[in-house]
C-alpha cells in the first residue's frame, strides 16, 4: 500500500552567506557631491629650485627665473545611478509563512546584492588606477613577500603616508602567505577591524581578506592607502509602498548613485599586482 508522507514548510529562509562592506576601510569622503552630480578637483603644479645669485647678473632676478604656476582641473562624476524593485503579493506573504515579509527582503538585497556591487566596483576602479601595476607574476610562498616589499618600497619613495596602508588580498593569496616562512603575521585584530575584513597585520599595513567574486580577475594583491580613492554614495534610497496602485500587497524600490575615482596625484598610494 502506498502511503504519502507528510511534507512540511519552515518559516525560515535558507539565507546565503554574504559579507558587509569592506571599501570604508580603504577609501575616504574628502568630497562633498551635495547638488552636483560631478565635481572638478584642482591639480596646482610647483616651482623649481633655483640658485641664489648674489650678485643679480643677467637677466633674470637673484632668486632664478620666474616660473607661472599652472592649475588644471580634473572633472570626477558619479557615474552609477542603479535601481531594483520587486513585489510581494499580499497572498503570497500570507500563504508562505511571512518569509517574505518586505523589510527582511529589502535587508537581503541589500546585503546579497547592492553592497557586494558597489564594493566589487570602487575595488575595480582602484586596480585600473593604480599607479604602480607591474608584470603579472605566479606568486608561491617563495616569492610573494618579496613582491609585497616591492610594493611596500613603491609607496615609501612616493612618499605614501606610513600609517593606515592596506593590504588587499583573496583567501587564496592570504593562504600562500601563511606557508611563506618570512611571513610573521600579527594576528592580534581588534573585533572592528575584523567585520572590515581585516585578519592580521605585516610590516604596519592591515591586511584585508576580499572575497575574490568583489575583485577583478587575476588579482593578486593591492597595497594601497585610503587617501587615494574617494568612494561616494550620494543617493542611497529604499522604499517600501503598502498597496499601490495596481498591487495588493507591498512594492519594494532601491535606488543608489554612487561612485569611486582615484586623482592622479593620489595614484601612487595604490600599487596593484596581478597574477598570471
Amino acid at each position: 500500500m502506498a502511503i504519502d508522507l507528510v511534507s512540511k514548510y519552515q518559516n525560515a529562509v535558507d539565507e546565503l552567506f554574504k559579507n558587509e562592506s569592506k571599501r570604508s576601510l580603504v577609501t575616504n569622503q574628502d568630497y562633498s557631491f551635495v547638488g552636483a552630480n560631478s565635481i572638478r578637483v584642482y591639480n596646482v603644479s610647483t616651482a623649481e629650485m633655483h640658485d641664489y645669485n648674489r650678485e643679480g647678473t643677467g637677466n633674470g632676478s637673484r632668486y632664478g627665473n620666474i616660473d607661472t604656476l599652472a592649475a588644471t582641473t580634473q572633472l570626477f562624476k558619479l557615474s552609477k545611478d542603479r535601481s531594483f524593485n520587486f513585489v510581494i503579493d499580499a497572498l503570497d506573504l500570507d500563504e508562505t509563512g511571512a518569509v517574505l515579509e518586505a523589510a527582511k527582503a529589502l535587508a537581503r538585497q541589500q546585503r546579497e546584492v547592492v553592497i557586494p556591487e558597489i564594493d566589487a566596483y570602487t575595488y575595480n576602479v582602484m586596480c585600473e588606477s593604480a599607479g604602480t601595476t607591474p608584470t603579472a607574476v605566479e606568486l608561491t610562498d617563495a616569492n610573494i613577500y618579496d613582491e609585497i616589499c616591492k610594493a611596500s618600497a613603491a609607496l615609501d619613495d612616493a612618499e605614501v603616508p606610513e600609517t593606515n596602508r592596506v593590504l588587499i588580498v583573496t583567501p587564496t593569496v592570504y593562504r600562500i602567505m601563511k606557508k611563506c616562512k618570512e611571513i610573521v603575521l600579527e594576528t592580534n585584530v581588534g573585533q572592528d577591524m575584523r567585520l572590515q575584513g581585516v585578519v592580521s597585520n605585516l610590516d604596519g599595513a592591515s591586511i584585508q581578506k576580499v572575497p575574490a567574486n568583489r575583485l577583478p580577475a587575476k588579482f593578486g594583491f593591492m597595497l594601497c592607502h585610503p587617501c587615494a580613492t574617494t568612494a561616494p554614495v550620494k543617493l542611497t534610497s529604499a522604499v517600501l509602498h503598502e498597496n499601490p496602485p495596481g498591487v495588493s500587497g507591498w512594492l519594494v524600490e532601491g535606488r543608489y548613485n554612487y561612485g569611486a575615482f582615484v586623482p592622479t596625484n593620489k595614484k601612487p598610494a595604490i600599487y596593484y599586482q596581478a597574477i598570471v
